[in-house]
């Protein structure tokens, strides 16, 4: 009787705002698909070097860390569609005149380190707009959409935009990726929220900002989700980077091995939100907030163990499953539980968390993988997913029931 009306994928796309949010993220999305791969590959043909690289990926985290607190608060303070229209339309603007100055390493770099930026202000402000335009049982489904059509536009478009950089070079994959935010600033510029952003206590910025960080130490349930981010950020950061390594050092596989093994993460990961919402609308259930880092964690304990190539990828198939439902419920869940007013600096601190665990397990699994060796890097990667989830299942238990709409 109940399972008639469990809301799915299609209700809340009957929903006209969740279109438009939909739409637009999606359409954001090609175009970020193809840019990625064409900056790589101008970064390595300017340097030559995978160090080269490397600084364009420490220049899309630095914004990050150094911007979230701020990014955060002004998704508290001001509307935050016009912040997400603002994003968009700066990322537009830079996206344009990367082609311009594609010959100068340090522009390549400020322009990447902008674009994330312009991320760093849009992320928490969409996240915190969603429960303004679902309702709480509608928020598993509404965040399985935005994810599963994520994961299969880079899924579908990955190689399409390698073959347009390979034919065309790469000035049309960034113009292609400025059409795609000046897109999703015309679609979100006509997104009106069916519940208004409530007005904001006042304060000076400065306070705002450590009401923010002193939210994320003193509330139980966010110092639990802070610390199971923190070790997941941890793991993933070093075994979703060394995978190539893991492929040629231990499973003898060349760029096609590879290749497969992406591809079953990015199968996994597209499914797995589609089956979530088969299973539950409830954002408040521990084994699926928190049973995907322990499903992740046995993953990695397959990927040291076994040289078998099918083996790896139908393993791997079920860390995309798993990353992808637990991102779906993560979510879901501090959109639920976290009151509107400080929404975005919550989620802007865990995007926080996040990159500073992945850019230190970037330097540590590296170490590890040239001392240990990778398998040592996945097994340690085992034994910090495990943790997470096991903490977090012993933890939510005991708070489930002690915050409004158990």
């Amino acid at each position: 009787m109940t399972t008639a009306r469990q809301p799915g994928l299609r209700s809340v796309l009957a929903n006209a705002a969740y279109r438009r949010l939909f739409a637009a993220q999606t359409i954001s999305r090609w175009g970020d698909t193809v840019s990625t791969i064409a900056l790589v590959v101008l970064v390595f043909r300017l340097t030559g070097s995978g160090l080269g690289v490397s600084g364009a990926v420490i220049a899309e985290i630095l914004p990050v860390l150094l911007l979230a607190p701020v990014a955060g608060t002004l998704a508290d303070r001001l509307p935050r569609v016009r912040i997400m229209v603002a994003a968009d339309l700066w990322r537009t603007a830079l996206a344009g005149v990367l082609p311009l100055a594609d010959h100068h390493l340090a522009a390549v770099y400020a322009i990447a380190f902008g674009l994330s930026a312009g991320a760093v202000f849009f992320n928490p402000a969409s996240a915190s707009v969603l429960p303004s335009i679902v309702c709480e049982q509608e928020l598993v489904a509404a965040n399985s959409g935005l994810w599963s059509a994520a994961v299969t536009s880079q899924i579908a478009l990955a190689p399409l935009g390698g073959a347009l950089v390979a034919a065309w070079g790469v000035a049309p994959a960034f113009w292609l990726n400025a059409a795609s935010f000046a897109i999703s600033a015309a679609t979100l510029a006509r997104l009106r929220p069916a519940r208004p952003q409530p007005p904001t206590a006042t304060g000076s910025w400065a306070s705002r900002i450590r009401e923010g960080a002193c939210l994320l130490i003193g509330d139980r349930l966010l110092r639990l989700l802070a610390i199971v981010q923190l070790l997941a950020a941890l793991s993933a950061g070093a075994t979703s980077a060394l995978l190539v390594i893991l492929a040629e050092r231990h499973l003898g596989t060349g760029p096609g091995g590879f290749g497969l093994l992406l591809g079953a993460i990015g199968t996994g990961a597209a499914l797995g939100p589609l089956m979530l919402t088969r299973l539950t609308t409830s954002p408040r259930r521990p084994a699926l907030v928190f049973g995907p880092y322990l499903l992740r964690g046995l993953v990695d304990l397959v990927l040291a163990a076994t040289r078998n190539l099918p083996t790896a990828m139908a393993a791997l198939g079920l860390y995309g499953v798993g990353t992808s439902t637990g991102m779906v419920t993560y979510n879901s869940l501090l959109q639920a539980e976290i009151p509107d007013q400080t929404r975005g600096r919550v989620f802007a601190g865990f995007d926080m968390i996040w990159q500073t665990g992945r850019l230190a397990s970037l330097g540590l699994g590296g170490a590890a993988a040239d001392a240990l060796g990778i398998q040592a890097v996945y097994i340690l990667g085992r034994v910090l997913l495990l943790l997470a989830g096991s903490i977090g299942l012993a933890g939510l238990r005991p708070l489930k029931g002690s915050r409004s709409g158990s």
